[in-house]
């Protein structure tokens, strides 16, 4: 009994940690898209980033602002240079199917810091809320 119990709870762990694992790798897929289409200017990858709804919010020189997420990028041109910058996954925290996550898009003299949101809806990891700041280097 003893045995079957510790079995039982041994595979309670793993498929856990599995489940976990797969939900980090999800996201990071998510975000993986949102950063490719991003520097490869390709709107089509991009959106499968982001849930329909999703916002941007950010402040400008004249105040704050909350857009759109997908008609803000909608006006990407994939004819045009790749960006040169390196992407980075600074961080992923999960909880349930929710998630958030803060990335570092580095350019030549800036740096945007990108804090996502994210749900898991249907199945699927959406960024659906996005706020950033732009760090001068």
């Amino acid at each position: 009994m003893r045995n079957l119990i510790l079995l039982l709870f041994t595979a309670g762990i793993f498929f856990t940690a599995n489940a976990q694992e797969s939900d980090y790798q999800l996201v990071e897929q998510t975000l993986n898209y949102y950063m490719e289409g991003g520097t490869n200017n390709d709107f089509n990858t991009l959106k499968k980033a982001f849930h329909e709804t999703a916002t941007m919010k950010y402040i400008t020189k004249e105040g704050y602002k909350e857009v759109n997420a997908l008609e803000f990028f909608s006006g990407m041109d994939a004819s045009k240079p790749k960006s040169n910058r390196k992407n980075r996954i600074a961080e992923i925290t999960i909880s349930g199917h929710a998630a958030n996550a803060r990335l570092e898009l580095e350019y030549e003299n800036f740096t945007f810091v990108d804090y996502m949101n994210l749900l898991k809806v249907d199945g699927e990891w959406k960024i659906v809320s996005k706020i950033f700041y732009k760090r001068v280097d």
